[in-house]
């Protein structure tokens, strides 16, 4: 058993998540989001004005709005901005993102008024929504129906493949080094979301920060189930270098 003298103090671990980069040579396209990335490709030849974004929390949505806001010079707002003094303002800039659409509060006349508005002006506006037009429980028929004319791509959770590239990715944009029989230990046990990997990858980043050592699979495997993922002893390699 190591000695508590050799053991490193554990160092304060500030929560300063890395700055996420959104740009287009960042973006990693897989089976579950080719036809969201396509969308944002197909610009400026939209089938309408109006087009919808759908997917999970984290699956890449404010990622490909950033692409399409870059390339269109668009102005970006959260859905719970748009109010009937708003709408003009927004408008003005000639394209706009506008994000969470599931998220409460809305003004649903302004909404509507604004898709309209975008319309007639021929101003392009790409909304996000982490559920489907039918979820949003829309009171306004007249929304709801121009939300489900709009074309649109959802965004699928991501299969085996892309779940290790974001992995792999997230590590490396922390400047982390990891063996990827830990990216492997990780991808066999957690969601099948991407918005789960980051979380994953931040909460072993401060981790290993704090305790001063390297991500290690005994430290990884302890993190997992500080997160409520299982672990199973037999995956434990024998390494008690994280143990205290």
């Amino acid at each position: 058993m190591a000695s508590r003298e050799n053991v490193p103090p554990k160092q304060l671990a500030f929560d300063l998540p890395a700055d996420p980069r959104y740009g287009r040579e960042d973006f990693l396209v897989g089976p579950a989001n080719e036809a969201a990335y396509a969308l944002i490709e197909a610009w400026p030849n939209w089938p309408d004005t109006v087009c919808l974004l759908t997917g999970p929390p984290g699956s890449g949505k404010s990622h490909l709005a950033s692409i399409w806001a870059t390339r269109s010079h668009a102005w970006t707002a959260q859905a719970s901005e748009i109010t009937a003094a708003t709408v003009p303002r927004f408008l003005a800039n000639g394209a706009l993102v506008i994000e969470d659409l599931h998220r409460e509060p809305r003004d649903e006349a302004a909404l509507f008024h604004l898709l309209n508005l975008a319309r007639e002006r021929a101003c392009p506006v790409l909304l996000t929504s982490a559920t489907s037009v039918e979820a949003l429980g829309l009171t306004t028929a007249d929304l709801r129906s121009r939300l489900r004319l709009a074309p649109g791509a959802t965004i699928l959770p991501p299969d085996d493949a892309l779940l290790r590239a974001v992995l792999v990715k997230l590590f490396v944009d922390r400047q982390l080094v990891v063996d990827l029989a830990i990216v492997e230990a990780l991808a066999l046990r957690i969601d099948r979301s991407l918005g789960r990997a980051r979380e994953v990858v931040t909460a072993l980043d401060r981790d290993a920060l704090s305790r001063g050592r390297r991500i290690t699979k005994p430290l990884a495997l302890a993190v997992l189930e500080r997160l409520g993922f299982g672990t199973d002893a037999s995956d434990d390699d024998g390494d008690d270098e994280d143990a205290d």
